[in-house]
């Protein structure tokens, strides 16, 4: 199921820009909320503090637990295709686990690599991205799996 939430995403962010490549209007926005899915469910909060540089609040829950991230977003334009934008950065988190592998509280950092879509003439923005961590404790360490298609209302 997740390969065809990727699939499906990367196949509409090609769509899209290619459709959104034939306009001259630039699509941006300031603040996004909204909601991001991959193995669970989130919030994300997104915000703009200069022109390319943004904050990211994410709040991941599920059935094992939660966890809180907060990420430093560089974005970029790619060339022709209006609205869409790459992004790279840094951040941390905080997770409240009970699995199998210990129940607590981790702390860990995180990295983030991913696509942001603002659709030209309505107040939604669409991300996907992959959130690589690593998590400081005992039967912690490097996760690949984190990340999520985020759907957010621009403001």
């Amino acid at each position: 199921m997740r390969k065809v939430i990727v699939l499906a995403a990367a196949l509409f962010f090609v769509i899209t820009s290619q459709a959104q490549s034939r306009s001259t209007n630039s699509s941006s926005y300031k603040t996004a909320l909204g909601v991001k899915v991959w193995d669970g469910g989130g919030i994300s909060l997104k915000h703009f503090f200069t022109g390319n540089n943004a904050g990211e609040l994410i709040g991941y829950f599920w059935s094992r637990g939660a966890r809180f991230t907060g990420l430093y977003e560089i974005h970029g334009d790619i060339t022709g295709a209006q609205g869409l934008k790459w992004y790279i950065g840094p951040g941390a988190h905080i997770g409240f686990y009970n699995t199998k592998y210990g129940d607590g509280a981790f702390a860990g950092i995180d990295g983030v690599l991913g696509l942001d879509y603002k659709f030209r003439g309505a107040p939604i923005n669409m991300s996907i991205d992959w959130q690589p961590s690593f998590e400081f404790g005992d039967n912690r360490g490097f996760v690949g799996s984190w990340g999520g298609l985020g759907i957010r209302y621009t403001f």
